[in-house]
Parts: C-alpha cells; sequence; structure tokens
C-alpha cells in the first residue's frame, strides 16, 4: 500500500469530521523533504491549500535558498512568507533558539488566520509535517528533561484550541523518504540537521542509535508506548483535575491552596507538579515547593512569571510583579484614576448629602483639608499615618502587618497623599487628620473599584 493510501486512509479515521469540502488548510513549509511531502498528499487529498514559509534568518545563504524554493511551488492558493530576528527574539525572551523559532512560528500561523480570508465557508486548519520519527525523540527528550505523564504520550496529533493537525505521526521518516523519491519530488537539504548543537539532533544523530545497539526494536516499541500512554494520559488527567477541583482557591488573581489539605495527598510531588507547571515551574522545583509548606511565612519560590508564596496556612500562587507606574498625579477631583489595582471615582459632596458607607473600598475625607494635586503611588519606607480612631502614629508596613495581609497583599497596597501627608491607605483605612467633623462643609469621596471587581 502507497503512502497517500495510508494517508488518506488515516486522515478519514484520525479527523473524520474535516475533509476537502469543509476545510481549508495552511501548511507549514520549510521546503525540506517532510514539508514537501506533505504538501504533494494534501494536493492529492484533494485539499484546498495555503503556504507559509517562516524565515528565520539563522543560516545564512540558506535560508535565503529555502524562502526562494517554497516561494516557486505550485498547487497553493496563497503562499505567505515572512522574516524573522529569532536570534534577537531569542535573547530578549530568554529562550533557546530553536523555542524561539517555535514560538514565533505558531503566532504567526494564528495571525495569518485571523488576519487572512481564504476559502468562505470554509474552516482554516494549520498542518505542519511531523512525524513518527520526531515524535520518538520528543518522548524521549521530555523523559530525559523531566516531564508528567502528558510529555510521555508524545505530540498530540490534534489540538483544538489551536486549530493544528499533524496528520503524518503514524509515519516513518522511511516512509516519507521513500514516497518523495518514488514521485520524483524536489526539497532542499537542511545541513543544520546534522549539527549536533541543537538537542533533537543529538537524540535523532547519537543517542538514539546507540540505543538501539542494545534494543533494536526500540523505535518501533516507544511509538506503541505512545499510544497507549495516551489512554493513560485521558484517565489520569480525569483523576487530577479532581484533585484540583477539592485542592484550590481562586481568589481574585490569585490562587490559593490550604497547606493541610495538601498535605494529606499521597501522591504530593505529582499533584504539586500537577498544580505548578502551568505557571511556569519546571519540574525540577517541585522539591523547593514542597519545602515550602514547612517554610517561614513569607518564604516563597519563583518561576519567569509567578511566586508560590507561604502565608500562613495557605501557599498562594500570584503573577510576579512587573515594572507598572509606581505613581499617579491627580490634579483635580470629579475624574477617575485607572492604575494596575483597579480605577479610583473621585467626587466632591456637599457635606448635607453625604451617607456613611463602612465599606472600606469607600472613603470619605473632609475636602477643605486636603490641597490638589494628590499623588497616588506606592508606600515607601518609613511612611507612616494616623489611622481613623488613633491618635498616634503608625507605620504602614506595621499597619498592614496587623492587618495580617498575604505578602501579595502587601505588595499591591498603595496610598494617597495630599501635601506629604498620606489621607488614605487605599482600600484600608482613611488618616484620623482627614475625618469628616460636625463642621465639615465638603467632602472628598473616593471610591475603589479593584481589577477583580
Amino acid at each position: 500500500m502507497n503512502l497517500n493510501t495510508q494517508f488518506n486512509s488515516h486522515w478519514q479515521k484520525q479527523f473524520p469530521d474535516w475533509n476537502p469540502g469543509n476545510c481549508h488548510l495552511l501548511l507549514a513549509v520549510s521546503g525540506g523533504v517532510d514539508s514537501i511531502v506533505l504538501v504533494d498528499l494534501i494536493k492529492q487529498a484533494g485539499f484546498s491549500f495555503s503556504i507559509a514559509h517562516a524565515n528565520f534568518q539563522l543560516r545564512g545563504n540558506d535560508s535565503i535558498r529555502d524562502e526562494k524554493f517554497v516561494s516557486s511551488l505550485d498547487g497553493a492558493s496563497k503562499i505567505f512568507i515572512k522574516k524573522f530576528n529569532t536570534t534577537e527574539f531569542s535573547i530578549q525572551e530568554k529562550v533557546a533558539i530553536q523555542e524561539a523559532a517555535r514560538i514565533l512560528r505558531y503566532q504567526w500561523f494564528a495571525d495569518l488566520i485571523t488576519e487572512h480570508v481564504f476559502e468562505e465557508d470554509k474552516k482554516v486548519l494549520i498542518v505542519t509535517a511531523h512525524h513518527g520519527d520526531d515524535n520518538i525523540e520528543t518522548v524521549l527528550m521530555n523523559f530525559f528533561r523531566g516531564t508528567g505523564i502528558a510529555g510521555l504520550r508524545g505530540i498530540l496529533p490534534f489540538q483544538n484550541d489551536r486549530l493544528l493537525i499533524r496528520p503524518l505521526l503514524p509515519f516513518r521518516k522511511e516512509q516519507i523518504i521513500n514516497h518523495a523519491k518514488e514521485n520524483y519530488l524536489q526539497f532542499v537539504e537542511d545541513v543544520s540537521n546534522e549539527s549536533d548543537k541543537y538537542t533533537r539532533n543529538y537524540f535523532r544523530n547519537n543517542l538514539i542509535p546507540q540505543i538501539q545497539n542494545i534494543f533494536p526494536g526500540v523505535e518501533k516499541n516507544i511509538l506503541e508506548n505512545i499510544e497507549r500512554l495516551k489512554e493513560v494520559a485521558d484517565i489520569y488527567q480525569n483523576a487530577i483535575a479532581n484533585k484540583l477541583y477539592r485542592l484550590l482557591e481562586k481568589k481574585g488573581a490569585e490562587i490559593h491552596i490550604p497547606i493541610l489539605k495538601l498535605k494529606l495527598e499521597k501522591s504530593l510531588t505529582t499533584i504539586v507538579w500537577e498544580i505548578t507547571k502551568s505557571y511556569g515551574f519546571s519540574a525540577a522545583q517541585t522539591s523547593e515547593i514542597l519545602k515550602l509548606m514547612d517554610a517561614d511565612n513569607g518564604a516563597y519560590v519563583s518561576s519567569l512569571t509567578h511566586r508560590i508564596i507561604k502565608n500562613r496556612k495557605w501557599l498562594i500562587i500570584a503573577e510576579n510583579e512587573t515594572q507598572k507606574a509606581n505613581f499617579y498625579v491627580i490634579e483635580d477631583v470629579e475624574m477617575k484614576v485607572h492604575y494596575n489595582q483597579g480605577i479610583i471615582h473621585l467626587n466632591k459632596l456637599a457635606a448635607a448629602n453625604f451617607q456613611i458607607n463602612p465599606n472600606p473600598l469607600f472613603a470619605l475625607i473632609d475636602y477643605d483639608k486636603i490641597q490638589f494635586p494628590l499623588l497616588l503611588r506606592k508606600p515607601r519606607s518609613g511612611d507612616y499615618f494616623y489611622p481613623l480612631g488613633m491618635e498616634k502614629k503608625k507605620k504602614i508596613n506595621r499597619f498592614l502587618i496587623d492587618l495580617k495581609l498575604s505578602k501579595t497583599q502587601k505588595e499591591n497596597c498603595w496610598v494617597l497623599e495630599s501635601n506629604k501627608k498620606i489621607i488614605w491607605v487605599v482600600g484600608y483605612r482613611i488618616d484620623n487628620r482627614f475625618k469628616l467633623h460636625v463642621a465639615s462643609k465638603h467632602i472628598l469621596q473616593l471610591q475603589l473599584l479593584p481589577t477583580n471587581f
């Protein structure tokens, strides 16, 4: 049975909802043998398709050659070419070159789908040429890198959230090369595939051949294990989802985990890994996170995007602080101030028209005691105020500690200042010196609408 027949049979079984009559395919084409065979199989199957070629500008003249070759291919409705400064992106995002190329490529594919009209009344699907050998390499790399069971099921054939299909996964590289020879298909050779400076190439060119010396059937066995592990992964994910539902409490932008309840889990390491992996934490950090449960209050472990903080009887997952404005100048009343914790509404009222609101998100200030402009800012070391009801001053840091706020709540605290005096610890307490009196004539009403409101 030739590859065309096998491909069509596999497509109908794996992707029964998609056919030439209801979808247009956007093929990722590098110009190498895998993607050229993909183009041929898709063409012979009767699909309408477009081509997307990413020039990562990593291989000098070879990159230019590949771009020209792909531009000359026929049969596609449209051919999209884009150059990327991959090295610069890799440095900026602090990721490896191959990871940078992957991020850039898939983001571009998604943009193409949203920005272009391909065919009316047809769904656009992204198609890549990943094959069985790629899957073997991926599973081995995941295993040695450290991964959960999801990483051992290999490359997924269909990702609905990304509209991504990989129809060549059941086929081996040898089958693909034979098809290219039998059909006299022209393609370009990527000499970088021979270089072991990339992890995948090292596995492909060195590690797998050495394993085959001891276990000749290793590749066949891995592919069979992938199919078994897909079913195991489904059962596993259902069990994990049930446990996370019972453990995780969402509070605004944070995830709170009760430590005592977490400690009762028998498979603690696995549970913690499943909780934290989607927040940028690596498997190697799991042991550090486990130690947090018995660490001092305020201890934390960080990923590039998040922190897990010990706060009394809880572990709290919160985003790392970003570089946002640390102050806002408020020139006048009757305005709204948008800042990274929400919106503050300001209004001037006649004293006869107000009602006391016990909600701490509201503050009533004696308007005639303040001076504009006001300054909304982050607290500084040594800041103090006179909490409402108290005649003695108190440092802001001590005030927040006494409120038993978590580390992130304290970090997200802001103060409102008038003439170098703090008039409101936003969302918590006004300053006693600016409270309303019987003689007050005008009121500054402040209302905070938090971002999670």
